[in-house]
């Protein structure tokens, strides 16, 4: 902001730094406007040639004087790791998709809101630093630079600023008036209790009053949510200020705002309540570590407030939703189709098949028109289609003149694949698009793939056999197979961990594990063999997918980023950067110019591959979020998670449009039919429950109001919704596959317990 840009400004002037100076004033582009020719006055004018005055003055000189004692830490402390800890930091590489260039850039806006880039100029690096370090001041959030104490505690946000004896009567008084408050705001206010709590009790550990905080904490941790339980939990273990350093649940609520919305109404208040009482220390906590989004309009009720909390910090900013997502689908490449003998009366109008081929329409059954909502063709660059891939276009089209036509009168079959004596402990599962194999990744690090159709699986001959084939013949492919490798299983090794993700590629070519060893590998499917094994996570890797159209893939993992990877390249092309926690789950938007992430931070977050931005937040979850799926059209987007529940969002407006509860544990699996008239969900609690997808999606209210303020009223009709439920005698549903004609394959492994 102006203020934390003047101050570093007018360092860089006293320091002589005048090449640094104007590179900044550049980079924020004010060079020639009131702020720049401020900065850039002689340096006996101070601050005073900006319209703010004196106040702008005091703020900036007491900055100033804040980062000439962070300088001598800044010189010698390094910047990663001030990029790192400062909130709002994202990091994608300045390579386009398939264009070239193996090794990530970092480019992209660091800092919050600052359109400071990466410029490595040699003089320019302290001045860099310096700027994330003020940033850091000015949204109130302190860096912590680990094995630096003298740094953390120059830069600490927690200065003990009140009587640590009063904090139970400040933190009581205001819970008092929020519970006499009227009811229209009462629900409002009462988010402020969970944070208010954390950074009260942190800023007395902080400061050494080990006693008050202990005390403090058993008083008032009962009153909080029970979706904040865990978080607690890991909160009563900080109990000296030595446990705050590098711990990470610190970190986030240190670094990252919670963000609260509130009505205009409850925000001046509470605002009057504070300021009459006198009440500093909470008033200060607010400013500096909460984000309170303010809108017009009527305050929202406790049920609609109910449904949107949750998150490690708070809800997404309004804002975060806002920007434009092209959501449609790809026109089809056009390619004549032999038509069999049957009759297309019955094809269905919405036609799309699912997830891994999501190019494809059923046979005749839409105009070639491009859809509106879709992005331009050439937005990411795509493969081009092979022969092979144009083939099973068309035996794809065949089955879908065959598909089943599901809904609330015609239910799917379900084919129940069971692993018996897994005594390797299953845990990841895939099944081809064309749902002729099936592999399952292991605690053992293997990973193995059976065929489950007759056909074996064969590799391909030894290059001394494959010179002696006729490369003219019709039937070349299938001479190149050996036969004397036919089996119906294949192990892979070559991971040193518990494989978490697994995924076949579109043209079955090719299969994705990830491990907890930290790699991806890319496996044949020609010669069952590992081709690539890609670094790049440095811890366990907990899932893996392949793009629709092949080639580009995604990874998340527990160093809290997921990935997008080109199978050509060593390096990963876009990092995606800003959840707080794990990113548990990954998934390509039909079109594959997105993908979404599940995080253990209670979000999903969609991401452009085109830039790696951050697109849309989506909050409600009470719980890590373990499955994700997108419809067949790529408006929607289902999530489940830990809390039993289902969640659908509109990925346009950006709003959740349904609940779907009656799960009585983690969902790990959730498919669309390849219609989307159907939405299948699998769960720890061994069932799997089958939704109405359509009812749940129509006549939704998706109108500006609804879009601007977030005052969603989620129907109560889950039962309504459900079609059926389909219990397991002891078998866990880790994985669901609705095959080109729409029957349902499910998958887990049994156990004894």
């Amino acid at each position: 902001d102006r203020q934390t840009l003047l101050a570093v400004l007018q360092f860089l002037r006293r320091s002589n730094l005048r090449e640094s100076e104007e590179i900044l004033l550049r980079e924020a582009r004010l060079l020639g406007d009131d702020l720049g020719a401020a900065a850039l006055s002689p340096a006996g004018t101070g601050l005073l040639g900006v319209p703010g005055g004196d106040a702008d003055s005091a703020g900036g000189e007491a900055l100033l004087s804040r980062v000439t004692a962070a300088a001598a830490i800044a010189i010698g402390g390094s910047a990663a790791t001030a990029a790192s800890s400062s909130p709002g930091v994202t990091a994608v590489a300045a390579v386009p998709p398939g264009k070239g260039g193996a090794r990530a850039g970092a480019a992209g806006s660091l800092g919050p809101g600052g359109p400071l880039h990466c410029i490595f100029a040699s003089s320019f690096r302290l001045s860099y630093k310096l700027l994330l370090y003020a940033n850091a001041f000015a949204v109130g959030g302190g860096v912590v630079v680990e094995d630096q104490p003298d740094v953390s505690a120059v830069l600490s946000a927690y200065n003990q600023q009140g009587d640590p004896t009063l904090y139970e009567e400040y933190y009581s008084g205001l819970k008092h008036f929020i519970e006499c408050s009227l009811d229209c705001h009462r629900a409002e206010l009462s988010q402020l209790f969970y944070p208010l709590f954390v950074h009260m009790y942190l800023e007395l550990v902080y400061n050494q009053h080990e006693s008050e905080a202990k005390s403090f904490f058993e008083r008032f941790h009962g009153d909080q949510e029970c979706y904040y339980q865990d978080d607690l939990r890991v909160l009563s273990s900080l109990t000296k200020k030595e446990h705050m350093k590098g711990n990470e649940t610190m970190l986030d609520f240190r670094t990252s705002k919670f963000v609260l919305r509130i009505s205009r109404d409850s925000y001046q208040l509470l605002k009057r309540h504070l300021q009459e009482k006198q009440n500093n220390q909470i008033w200060n906590i607010v400013q500096e570590h909460l984000y309170i989004d303010i809108f017009d309009g009527m305050p929202r009720s406790k049920q609609q407030i109910d449904a949107m909390v949750g998150s490690l910090a708070g809800e997404a900013k309004r804002e975060a939703n806002k920007a434009k997502v092209f959501f449609g689908l790809l026109k089809e490449p056009e390619f004549d189709v032999p038509l069999d003998d049957e009759d297309e009366e019955g094809e269905n109008e919405e036609g799309k098949p699912k997830k891994k081929k999501p190019k494809k329409d059923s046979v005749g059954s839409k105009s070639k028109k491009q859809d509106p909502n879709a992005p331009p063709q050439n937005r990411i660059p795509l493969p081009e289609l092979k022969d092979s891939d144009k083939l099973d276009k068309v035996m794809n089209m065949k089955e879908a003149a065959r598909r089943v036509r599901l809904g609330p009168e015609c239910l799917p079959s379900i084919c129940f694949y069971t692993f018996l004596n897994a005594y390797q402990g299953l845990t990841a599962v895939d099944i081809t698009d064309d749902s002729s194999m099936i592999v399952g990744g292991f605690a053992d690090s293997t990973v193995r793939v059976w065929s489950v159709t007759p056909k074996k699986l064969r590799s391909v001959k030894t290059a001394a056999d494959l010179s002696l084939i006729d490369k003219e013949s019709d039937d070349v492919l299938e001479r190149i197979m050996d036969e004397k490798t036919a089996s119906e299983l294949k192990i892979l090794y070559g991971h040193s961990g518990p494989v978490y993700g697994t995924s076949f590629s579109p043209d079955r070519n090719y299969l994705l594990s990830c491990s907890e060893d930290g790699t991806v590998r890319l496996w044949s499917l020609q010669t069952f063999t590992c081709l690539v094994g890609y670094k790049g996570h440095n811890y366990p890797v907990w899932d893996t997918q392949f793009s629709p159209y092949g080639y580009y893939f995604v990874s998340g993992g527990h160093d809290r980023v997921a990935r997008l990877w080109a199978t050509d390249h060593y390096q990963p092309l876009r990092i995606f950067a800003g959840h707080l926690a794990d990113v548990t789950c990954t998934r390509f938007h039909p079109n594959s110019n997105y993908v979404a992430t599940g995080s253990a931070d209670r979000t999903i977050r969609l991401w452009d591959v085109l830039n790696g931005n951050c697109v849309r937040i989506f909050t409600g979850h009470k719980g890590p979020i373990h499955s994700l799926a997108f419809s067949p059209n790529g408006r929607f987007l289902a999530t489940g998670a830990t809390d039993g529940r289902v969640l659908l969002w509109d990925i346009g407006h950006g709003l959740m449009v349904g609940e779907l509860k009656g799960h009585t544990d983690t969902i790990y699996a959730l498919r669309f039919s390849r219609d989307g008239e159907i939405l299948a969900s699998g769960s720890m609690d061994n069932t799997v429950r089958l939704w109405d997808a359509v009812k749940a999606f129509e006549d939704l209210e998706t109108d500006d109001f609804t879009t601007a303020t977030g005052h969603i009223n989620l129907p109560e009709n889950s039962q309504d919704l459900l079609l059926g439920t389909y219990m397991t005698k002891s078998t866990p549903v880790v994985h669901l596959h609705f095959t080109r004609r729409n029957l349902l394959l499910a998958a887990g492994a049994y156990s004894s317990q």
